[in-house]
């Protein structure tokens, strides 16, 4: 009986809250109007995206921090025309995941909650900079999750390797 009350019981659904969101750290460089460059101009842009998280004090509180540094070559000549680096931090209240789980949620969903106000700062900053608005396309946050995994994987491999 006591078997058939488990079986019944509906999966507790994991629960997140995002009790504040913030910059901590944004950088933009026009180089293009430090420099001066001649001629014309066709934009090369390169995305990186890193993130971290950690845990807070309070229970369930976590910190995740997206850094994302964004740069505009000119693909004729290659030269420098901006340099952006941003760093967005959300701190989340987490409850009803299990510990073996927690990593990828953190990594994943959460940097998912925040992106849409990267993507209006990162927009809004290089239309302020002069140049026209970078719409950033979508992160793909599992995917970028399940790369950093099998990299460190294949570095643990090739270290152990080398001993």
């Amino acid at each position: 009986m006591a078997e058939e009350a488990k079986a019944q019981t509906p999966p507790v659904q994991p629960k997140m809250q995002v009790l504040g969101q913030f910059i901590r750290d944004l950088s933009f460089e026009n180089i293009l109007a430090q420099k001066g460059v001649q001629g014309e101009v066709q934009p090369d842009i390169n995305v990186e995206v890193a993130l971290d998280a950690k845990k807070r004090p309070a229970d369930n509180q976590f910190e995740v921090i997206s850094k994302y540094t964004i740069g505009s070559k000119n693909k004729n000549g290659g030269e420098q025309l901006f340099l952006m680096e941003l760093e967005y931090a959300g701190i989340f209240q987490v409850e009803n995941v299990p510990e073996d789980q927690m990593h990828p949620f953190l990594m994943i969903e959460c940097p998912r909650m925040l992106f849409p106000f990267v993507r209006r700062i990162v927009a809004d900053v290089t239309r302020d900079g002069g140049f026209p608005s970078l719409n950033l396309d979508t992160v793909d946050f599992l995917a970028l999750y399940r790369h950093e995994i099998e990299r460190r994987v294949a570095a643990e491999q090739g270290g152990a390797k080398v001993n």
